[in-house]
């Protein structure tokens, strides 16, 4: 199984270097007239069009991309005169921090309120808890983040409104980014539970004398966790895509408010870079989730 999702992983990544590589060039707007201006002189324009290798065909400004790919060069930035592998690499540790943060925010909040609403089923606990996860899963990042702000940072003054100041800084961006996963793995890992507790082996378990605690937070937790690992891992994308945005809400220096500003200036080199990483980091968390559901499960070991 893994063999053959790294085999998938060459395909999947040229689809995607491709479909931006031709997105970006099918976007109106000109990076030369972004950043020398609509006053400035045609010569000029050609002089700079000639030193970015604009003034190229498209096909081979494509074939030497993927060229580049291969040598492990994704090109110089237009924006900052720099290679893209320089500039990603100082600004992804931000976002995987932030990433960091907000899973375990997630987890944190899912698994004591996921087992208090299956352990707890059909009172007033497991109708809270549904409650809760439809509110986290239907605010978007960019109404839950301002609002976090105005409440948390104005009003209160008790974290900064953006930038990167230290852990208060991170604190409202790791829950306005981990609110809407905690939602989720919450309802997912519920209704595991609720199939599993039931079962003639935690029966056994309590009839040996077992703790309840035991039997629940052991026994049953990992056998009811297997399906929420599949859905960690497919969500882990959705936590990096959402990045993008939490970070423009709050101003977080990382690979999301990198990636819009190459896209509002248009720097080719830069987008193309950020997504190849993004859609990488996707890849790696998916094959991640297998590895852990190989590692929790026994009978898919020997497959």
């Amino acid at each position: 199984m893994i063999g053959r999702r790294l085999l998938t992983l060459v395909p999947t990544l040229l689809g995607v270097v491709t479909l931006v590589f031709a997105f970006l060039h099918l976007v109106p707007g000109d990076p030369v007239e972004v950043m020398l201006g609509e006053s400035a002189r045609p010569a000029d324009r050609a002089a700079l069009r000639a030193d970015l290798g604009l003034d190229r065909p498209l096909l081979t400004q494509y074939v030497d991309y993927l060229a580049g790919i291969g040598r492990g060069d994704l090109g110089r930035s237009f924006t900052f005169r720099k290679p893209v592998v320089e500039v990603i690499r100082a600004r992804a540790p931000a976002t995987l921090l932030l990433a960091g943060c907000a899973l375990a925010v997630a987890v944190s909040i899912a698994v004591p309120v996921g087992v208090l609403a299956a352990v707890r089923r059909d009172t007033v606990w497991d109708r809270g808890s549904l409650v809760a996860s439809l509110l986290g899963v239907s605010m978007p990042n960019f109404w839950l983040g301002p609002l976090l702000v105005m409440l948390f940072s104005v009003r209160l003054g008790w974290f900064p409104v953006s930038g990167n100041e230290g852990w208060r800084s991170l604190v409202l961006p790791a829950l306005t980014l981990g609110a809407a996963l905690a939602a989720i793995l919450t309802r997912m890992l519920r209704s595991s539970l609720v199939e599993v507790l039931p079962s003639d082996y935690l029966k056994a378990a309590r009839a040996r004398g077992v703790p309840e605690w035991k039997v629940i937070w052991v026994h049953a937790l990992r056998n009811a966790g297997l399906p929420v690992i599949t859905l960690l891992g497919l969500q882990l994308g959705s936590l990096l895509s959402g990045a993008v945005i939490t970070e423009t809400v709050f101003a977080w220096p990382g690979l999301g408010t990198l990636l819009v500003g190459a896209i509002q200036g248009r720097d080719y080199p830069l987008v193309q870079g950020c997504v190849l990483v993004v859609s990488l980091a996707y890849v790696a968390a998916n094959l991640l989730a297998d590895l852990l559901y190989r590692w929790a499960d026994p009978r898919v070991r020997g497959r």
